[in-house]
């Protein structure tokens, strides 16, 4: 009997711990109310976020049925030029885009590590968007210098993230 209220009370022990949870910087076991119940309504709007975001790419996907749609039965009918081809990869690209966002949320509720590789990934993939669907007649020289500059930042950056984890984590 002895050992069985040992047993107990170790387990009473263990349960008081603090919960190996994700996330640490919301804790649910937050000790003031008030904040704790903030948390709460923050890891609420992340999860709202993420159905918002599925309800974006599926209407981004239906976009790109109709852009596709739209430029086929346009004379001359079933044929595309350049631009049309570009404007459907933007459409394609946005959804895309889209798509790794809703991987952002879902790491982010689903590990406890901000993944930094996969955010400059999802950015380099956005100028890259970006670059495909430019109208050279429309834009400056500074403005393609910018475009130029964020493209190179982002994949040194890229980069870098990328030769520091294949470091960390060689393959073998």
């Amino acid at each position: 009997m002895a050992e069985q209220k040992s047993g107990q009370s170790s387990a009473r022990i263990t349960s008081t711990e603090p919960k190996n949870e994700l996330h640490q910087e919301l804790p649910v076991d937050f000790p003031d109310p008030f904040f704790r119940g903030l948390h709460h309504v923050i890891r609420f709007a992340i999860r709202v976020l993420a159905v918002l975001m599925v309800a974006v790419i599926l209407w981004g996907v239906g976009d790109v049925v109709y852009i596709i749609y739209e430029r086929l039965i346009t004379p001359p009918i079933l044929l595309l030029d350049i631009n049309d081809i570009f404007y459907t990869f933007g459409g394609f690209m946005a959804v895309l885009i889209a798509v790794e966002i809703f991987i952002n949320i879902r790491l982010y509720l689903g590990t406890n590590i901000f993944p930094v590789q996969l955010v400059v990934a999802t950015a380099l993939m956005a100028i890259a968007r970006k670059v495909i669907v430019l109208d050279f007649d429309q834009i400056t020289p500074m403005y393609l210098i910018g475009i130029a500059a964020t493209t190179l930042a982002l994949g040194i950056t890229y980069w870098l993230l990328r030769k520091s984890s294949d470091q960390e984590y060689p393959e073998h």
